[in-house]
């Protein structure tokens, strides 16, 4: 637990800007939709013969006049890209940055097993994903209550758990990169999160690569899926937790064996 604290309190700072970040673009989006409701049922129509660009986010799906449409949409890209690029900062570092900043040699000094390192390093980073989603999930719900929407319990509580699961899977995966890299590129984890993104996008405009979808968590948290259909595609969301299971026993295969300095 010691190395757990070290790490969050290391990580105070940042998880306190990233937070505030994706919460205030989350909370401005809905305090935005009254003023926006009533011209949104007039360009639905407009949304859903743009092409390419309609397809990407399926705007052509939901009804921006709704505050769920809208939420799914605007709200959902904040979450997504947002927390994905949160989760890919934590994790990519864990492993690496003692290396690059020269206290490994210290951390390993103590009667600690490096089994138990990357384990606490571990759950410091699901720590941090789960304390925001919390916040910001608390935030969502108290913004809407202030505009004086109605709450779809349901909708809003699965949109924010497959992002989170969404988050977990992109952390797990640059943590176990994170074992194998020296200098704890920031740029590493972020380009990986952008990229997963990009490669939703793709397989949205064109049926010829869908098979991105199983790729990238992005695919299971399509916000017109989540509302429309009201459940997970399990068939991604194992896949993806799979792929995101490998990377962390590679981590620990790896981290155990590699020479430290």
């Amino acid at each position: 637990m010691t190395l757990i604290k070290h790490e969050l309190r290391q990580g105070k700072v940042s998880f306190i800007i990233w937070t505030i970040s994706i919460g205030f673009f989350l909370v401005l989006c809905i305090f935005l939709f009254p003023e926006m409701k009533d011209q949104m049922n007039n360009i639905n129509d407009v949304f859903a013969s743009m092409g390419s660009f309609t397809d990407a986010f399926q705007m052509d799906q939901l009804n921006f006049g709704t505050l769920i449409g809208f939420y799914g949409i605007e709200c959902g890209n904040i979450l997504g890209l947002g927390g994905a690029f949160y989760a890919a900062f934590c994790a990519i570092i864990m492993l690496s940055k003692e290396e690059k900043e020269r206290t490994a040699e210290f951390l390993l000094t103590h009667p600690v097993s490096r089994i138990r390192i990357v384990t606490e390093k571990l759950m410091a980073v699901f720590i941090q994903i789960i304390a925001m989603n919390i916040i910001i999930y608390i935030l969502s719900v108290g913004s809407i209550t202030i505009i004086s929407e109605e709450i779809l319990w349901k909708e809003i509580t699965l949109l924010h758990f497959f992002y989170f699961l969404l988050q977990i899977e992109v952390a797990m995966i640059c943590f176990g990169i994170s074992a194998f890299i020296r200098k704890g590129s920031i740029g590493i984890g972020l380009g990986i999160a952008a990229s997963m993104y990009c490669l939703n996008i793709v397989a949205n405009i064109t049926s010829n690569v869908e098979f991105l979808k199983y790729i990238t968590p992005f695919g299971y948290t399509e916000a017109a899926d989540i509302i429309i259909n009201g459940c997970l595609d399990n068939k991604k969301v194992l896949i993806g937790m799979a792929v995101g299971f490998i990377s962390v026993v590679t981590a620990y295969w790896n981290y155990n064996r590699k020479d430290i300095y």
